[in-house]
């Protein structure tokens, strides 16, 4: 089948989770698309192969592959360029972990302190390679094709209208990536969002995951399609193929 889009969730630093998910995808063609909706840094051992991974597979697919930007990307972003420590410091965000992995030291366990003499290094972001943040400032917000609207946390509602991701400026541009609106979840009609950046186990329950029985699945509302299944968090990640609607799991 032609024209096939792979929308991949919330990574979160988990490698061997990418790899496994990716191991699970079918041959691709040219018509393809691989859909990243971005969070590949923070919590999870190895934020530094994953970013690797990505950037390097479209030279390993003949598949289209788009990487969306996360808050997590943009968190690092807003650290890097004129400080943000209240990003960066709680111990569950996992920056302890990114920069740790970017600095090719052992990871400590998610929840970590961090110890003061990485105090300057953290919070300036300078651990990450000047192509790797360049990388990150070109992560685009949304994306778009003929089965769905994929952006990382939900449309933002503009007096009473969700508006579609092209018109976002400013603060709902920012909006994107860091909304949590229960009001999206459950209310939004239109054409199909794929998201991430909520956890699918704090959805709105009188939606049924796909499968109602395990709150951690793929969660699926009237118009909207999250897959955050908490990945780099203790959970596993996630892959919708569209227009099928074809699950795939890291997990198993």
């Amino acid at each position: 089948m032609a024209n096939r889009t792979f929308v991949i969730g919330d990574i979160h630093g988990d490698l061997p989770h990418l790899v496994a998910l990716l191991g699970k995808l079918p041959p691709m063609t040219t018509t393809d698309k691989i859909i990243f909706l971005g969070d590949f840094v923070d919590c999870g051992p190895d934020a530094a192969g994953v970013v690797k991974l990505v950037r390097q597979l479209p030279e390993l697919t003949p598949a289209q592959v788009v990487s969306l930007r996360g808050n997590h990307e943009d968190g690092w972003l807003r650290a890097m360029d004129g400080g943000w420590p209240d990003f960066v410091m709680p111990p569950g965000n996992g920056c302890l972990q990114t920069m740790e992995s970017f600095l090719g030291r052992p990871v400590s366990p998610l929840g970590t302190g961090f110890e003061v003499d990485d105090l300057e290094v953290l919070f300036s972001g300078s651990f990450f390679p000047a192509d790797v943040v360049e990388w990150m400032k070109g992560l685009p917000y949304f994306f778009e094709d003929d089965h769905a609207i994929y952006v990382h946390a939900g449309l933002p509602d503009v007096d009473g209208r969700f508006i579609h991701p092209s018109e976002a400026e400013g603060k709902q541009k920012t909006a994107l990536l860091w909304t949590r609106d229960k009001k999206f979840f459950k209310d939004y009609r239109g054409k199909l969002v794929v998201f991430g950046h909520t956890a699918t186990r704090e959805l709105p329950p009188e939606f049924a995951a796909y499968t109602p029985e395990d709150p951690d699945d793929l969660w699926a509302g009237t118009n909207t399609v999250g897959i955050d299944t908490r990945c780099g968090k203790g959970g596993f990640l996630t892959c919708i193929e569209l227009p099928a609607g074809t699950i795939y799991e890291s997990r198993g």
